[in-house]
């Protein structure tokens, strides 16, 4: 088995007497970009949410690098290593581009180590430069994505959480993000990917996961789930 940098075993999660995940597990392996997949309401943000300790685990585990997360309180996950891009981007709306970057780097002691990853950061997005003093509330949708991901690789992280990052943007967005995840990947981060565009996941994911009313009831290759008859019509539209 390849080096599993995330493994969730059993994983229950309860919202009052709903119960919102149903003992699911599934592993990501280093480099990997791995797809979860599912209708509104399966419990892909909540898994996220889960792993980055904003929501608490009712049973189970979730091993990342050797540490039972479930055990560690949100906040100081992001230092471990792994960091998360929200459903719907949430930038600081009334700070600049500039310090919502810097809002990322906030585990980070060493500044110029920490200027290296700006300069980085801005050759992949060089709109993010060319409006680094601009609010980012005056952001459009795509260039908002991409700051909310400049923003969570300004940590420096291992395993990036990408929580929907194609909703609400235009084709032409959605191309060009979907390709800097691909680039991201390349330069060494897993990627976990939860993703309504069922289609364009599987087309840069290794392996995927599909989620239904808190279970997964298909995992795979993403190439072989993209060709599947029943995934297909649930979730591709054809």
């Amino acid at each position: 088995m390849a080096d599993s940098i995330l493994t969730v075993k059993d994983l229950s999660v309860y919202y009052g007497v709903i119960q919102a995940l149903k003992g699911i597990s599934f592993h990501v392996d280093k480099g990997e970009i791995v797809a979860l997949i599912g209708a509104n309401g399966a419990g892909k943000t909540t898994t996220l949410h889960t792993l980055s300790g904003l929501i608490n685990a009712d049973k189970g585990e979730i091993d990342y690098k050797g540490f039972d997360l479930t055990k560690i309180p949100g906040h100081k996950i992001v230092s471990f290593g792994m960091a998360q891009v929200p459903e719907g981007r949430r930038v600081f709306a009334e700070m600049t581009v500039l310090q919502n970057l810097k809002m990322g780097a906030f585990t980070r002691k060493d500044k110029a180590e920490m200027e290296g990853t700006l300069q980085t950061i801005y050759k992949r997005f060089p709109r993010l430069e060319e409006r680094k003093n601009q609010l980012a509330g005056t952001l459009s949708g795509g260039e908002q994505q991409m700051l909310a991901m400049g923003r969570a690789l300004m940590s420096h992280p291992d395993l990036i959480l990408m929580d929907e990052p194609s909703m609400g943007l235009s084709p032409i967005f959605v191309n060009e993000i979907f390709s800097i995840i691909e680039d991201v990947n390349k330069d060494g981060v897993t990627v976990l990917l939860v993703e309504q565009n069922a289609k364009k996941a599987l087309s840069i994911a290794n392996r995927a996961y599909v989620l239904e009313t808190g279970s997964i009831i298909k995992e795979g290759d993403a190439k072989e789930l993209l060709n599947d008859e029943d995934i297909k019509k649930a979730y591709l539209g054809e």
